[in-house]
């Protein structure tokens, strides 16, 4: 058996007791976003810690659970933290819990995260619609052995984010009132922010926001046959834009300001799913 889908696999076996429903979403939530999963109808959790040989979230800001939980009578399970590659796990490990909440059941993957504004229309606090995406430095999640029972080996990526699902985001963002950007996410590795240099070339590729994760998870999805979507929250703007050194605490003060706009957003979204 493939050894990366056998650790999917364990994982899965290790906890599938315990799941107090199938979950229809996965919602994954970014740095500073974290405070979104206390307005769920809570049903149950489990942290990372207590699933066997999976990847454990490092990153301030990131609580590392699974919580189970209703938005509008939808039932969703919801990352609370998340696993980047520059935490020093495989893309695979990455990507795991994705595949995992797949397994679960779900049927539609919601990503969220903070990002750097590239665009140069943008500002701190915004909230851009994924459109698509492009993966500089990244190692893409299905190099390898395919995995016959997640997907294909050369899975099309036209059309990664769900239109349908860009549709309901865009119409609830409407009626809420709430501003709405549109653009192109780029992933790098990080840790470390991108320079001015990068960021120009960045620009130059096409990218409206960029950040260190999102898009391998987006990636596996697609793989896998999800519906796709996701909004990024631009924390601030990118290196190069403005003289202000950038920092992780900054990333989390300017999601926190916009947790509000963001959890209507998100749960009138999903409602509609």
């Amino acid at each position: 058996m493939n050894q990366v889908y056998d650790k999917v696999l364990k994982c899965y076996e290790s906890i599938k007791d315990r799941l107090p429903f199938q979950p229809r979403v996965a919602l994954v939530l970014g740095s500073g976003l974290g405070n979104y999963a206390d307005t769920m109808d809570v049903r149950g959790e489990i942290s990372y810690s207590e699933i066997e040989d999976f990847p454990v979230s490092t990153v301030p800001g990131h609580a590392g659970k699974f919580i189970f939980g209703y938005i509008k009578d939808v039932p969703v399970v919801c990352m609370k933290g998340r696993v980047h590659y520059y935490e020093g796990y495989p893309v695979t490990d990455v990507v795991l819990p994705t595949r995992l909440m797949k397994l679960m059941g779900a049927e539609i993957l919601f990503l969220t995260n903070a990002s750097g504004g590239i665009n140069p229309s943008f500002h701190a606090g915004c909230f851009m619609l994924i459109k698509d995406h492009i993966s500089c430095f990244a190692p893409n999640p299905l190099i390898g052995a395919n995995i016959d029972q997640l997907g294909c080996r050369f899975p099309d990526m036209s059309t990664v984010y769900d239109p349908e699902l860009q549709r309901i985001i865009r119409e609830k963002a409407k009626e809420c009132d709430i501003p709405l950007k549109e653009g192109v996410y780029v992933q790098l590795t990080g840790p470390s922010f991108e320079s001015p240099a990068e960021i120009q070339m960045l620009h130059g590729l096409g990218a409206d926001a960029v950040g260190m994760s999102t898009v391998v998870e987006a990636i596996a999805a697609n793989h896998m046959g999800m519906r796709i979507c996701g909004i990024s929250c631009v924390a601030n703007l990118a290196a190069g834009m403005t003289d202000q050194p950038l920092t992780h605490e900054e990333v989390q003060e300017a999601a926190n300001q916009a947790a509000p706009m963001f959890t209507r957003l998100v749960t009138e979204a999903i409602g509609a799913f």
